[in-house]
């Protein structure tokens, strides 16, 4: 047996509170090694009438397998340990380690505890969050609503983005654009910053309270948020807390008063006077090698001056205008851009206050890499999820990974977090910070089509980087930040149908929203899973190679209904054969 491959730990991902009924465990072993889990658990107060059950091997990565049970907690309370066997070897796993054997006389010394459910403990997430399907809409270059307000120096729509031009997309042109939405079937947007700023992104922000001008004002906002409302579309706002822009009113301030400035401490100031030639007045433009000494920046950009949200001016600021939003226009939620710089503690009164002023608001932060420490509950709902991207650049854009492996990275994926969490992670293919996935593709919209084949039907929600439905292209940054394309004879009109369907049957499905996830392991070149619920099971096969697969799947059923393309599909004996073509999904509803 692998000992040094066991692992569990209570209290974190691998034991959870799903809610005030359901406890989730799991225990890590080297892949391939134990043949069997079971878990002995009861009230440490009543161990006499302790509960074996054994558990499910669920997943496995390219190093671990990971067993989990779902189970009830006696009078809330738990404690329990694990009987671990491999062959004939069997060992007892608890606090204290693998053991040969265990002593009922001071098991109580040593056994894994969750000592209370307490209901203030438990995450909970926003429930809408699970049925929603996103749209990030860049507003500079999604619609021209009103060109009255557009900067004066616009180019012209179509043009080609460079970092310091535009091109007057703003409010006014989303709200024009919403039915739009509707036709595609999108159910929630989130915005890229709406507030004052000197750039086209807006992530340099001059004044939180007030939106830019040139996209509108705080009542064009309040209309766009009101019309969302009433077609069923929720509106997320990105909350750029890590930084401000070198204009920012406090910022200027300590440029010209240094520490007689009451926000000189607003700020990571290393020395003063400021050497004004750091702050350019379009650095993103005007790009230079030389990096701000004088205070701490995002990233090395003098433009962005890192805050010090440990301040307490700062953090009452910055918490007044997350609730102020929320409630002046009702807007649901906030994405937080570069959320991992900034302090847990900071973070933690962020989600008190906002869960505060609207208890189903979506906080969702902006981290590139595992974000356990951010999505204990505490503080965020959930974050992108870049490595799923990751996953699905490497197996459907390049394809230098097998079904296998892509197998594995997602499984990864999902043990890194709990349940709550994967159910309201965004996935997302691309955004205006990567390069466009279609462009990765090569242009292959196949490729594309088959890697938002399995974002819709996977689990979490799924966030459609704008124009990407209809087929567009782009470099990074800025080419990935075009103007989106409004002349429908230059879209890919079968892909926008199949997205539009894609999006249908999502959202009609309960179990490809919220239904159990579970890989069908018997078949090695070709991605399946299915997705299940008391009411509904689905089953979803992705044949991601330029071969014809023939694909036999044994379930339980009476017959099917295939919600995408009836061909090639027949069920005898509880055995559906499909015939799978080169680059081709099924989607199948089993009866």
């Amino acid at each position: 047996m692998n000992l040094q491959g066991i692992f569990h730990q209570p209290k974190s991902n691998y034991c959870f509170a799903y809610d005030k009924n359901n406890i989730e465990l799991r225990l890590r072993a080297a892949k391939g090694d134990l043949t069997k889990v079971s878990l002995i658990y009861g009230d440490k107060y009543d161990w006499e009438n302790a509960i074996e059950v054994e558990m499910e091997r669920s997943f496995s990565d390219s190093l671990y397998d990971y067993f989990i049970v779902t189970i009830k907690a006696p009078s809330n309370r738990l404690a329990y340990y694990f009987v671990l066997e491999s062959g004939e070897e069997k060992r007892y796993f608890t606090e204290w380690g693998p053991l040969k054997s265990v002593d009922k006389d001071e098991i109580h010394l040593h056994f894994f505890n969750y000592p209370y459910v307490n209901e203030a403990d438990i995450h909970k997430v926003p429930d809408w969050v699970k049925d929603s399907v996103f749209y990030q809409i860049f507003p500079e270059r999604f619609a021209n609503g009103d060109p009255s307000i557009s900067p004066k120096e616009v180019e012209i729509w179509g043009g080609k983005p460079e970092r310091g031009n535009f091109f007057g997309g703003d409010l006014k042109g989303i709200i024009e654009k919403i039915d739009y939405l509707e036709e595609l079937g999108v159910n929630a947007i989130y915005l890229t910053p709406i507030f004052e700023s000197t750039t086209s992104h807006k992530y340099n922000t001059i004044d939180y309270m007030k939106i830019d001008p040139h996209f509108g004002d705080k009542e064009t906002l309040k209309e766009l948020v009101s019309k969302c409302h009433q077609k069923g579309i929720k509106v997320v706002l990105d909350a750029v807390f890590n930084h401000c822009g070198h204009d920012f009113a406090g910022f200027k301030d300590v440029i010209e008063k240094g520490k007689k400035s009451p926000y000189y401490d607003w700020f990571y100031i290393n020395e003063w006077p400021i050497k004004i030639k750091e702050v350019r007045n379009n650095p993103l433009k005007d790009e230079s090698d030389d990096q701000p000494s004088s205070y701490e920046t995002f990233g090395f950009e003098p433009a962005m001056p890192k805050l010090n949200t440990a301040n307490k001016a700062v953090k009452k600021y910055i918490l007044d205008v997350a609730k102020y939003w929320i409630k002046e226009c009702d807007i649901d939620g906030w994405r937080l851009d570069v959320a991992n710089e900034v302090d847990h503690e900071f973070w933690k009164d962020f989600r008190k206050a906002v869960k505060e002023t609207k208890e189903d608001a979506y906080i969702l932060g902006e981290i590139w890499h595992d974000a356990l420490p951010w999505l204990r509950g505490d503080q965020f709902d959930g974050s992108m999820n870049y490595p799923v991207t990751r996953a699905c650049l490497q197996y459907f854009a390049y394809e230098k990974m097998e079904a296998e492996g892509f197998r594995d990275l997602i499984s990864n994926t999902l043990m890194r977090n709990t349940r709550q969490v994967n159910e309201v992670m965004l996935n997302l293919l691309d955004s205006h910070d990567t390069a466009r996935f279609l462009t990765e593709c090569k242009g292959d919209a196949q490729k594309l089509l088959l890697a938002d084949t399995f974002l819709l039907t996977f689990v979490g929600t799924l966030s459609i980087y704008y124009g990407t439905e209809i087929g567009m292209k782009g470099e990074n940054d800025p080419d990935c930040r075009r103007t989106m394309e409004w002349n429908r004879d230059k879209w890919n009109m079968d892909l926008f149908n199949a997205y539009k369907d894609l999006i249908h049957i999502r959202l009609e499905s309960e179990a490809l929203r919220r239904g159990s996830f579970k890989w069908i392991e018997e078949l090695k070149d070709v991605v399946g899973y299915i997705r299940e619920t008391e009411k509904e099971k689905v089953i979803v096969l992705i044949n991601n190679s330029d071969n014809i697969k023939n694909v036999k799947v044994k379930v339980k059923a009476n017959g099917y209904l295939d919600l995408l393309d009836k061909e090639n599909v027949d069920i005898e004996n509880n055995e559906i054969s499909i015939i799978m073509d080169k680059y081709k999904s099924k989607i199948l509803r089993v009866l």
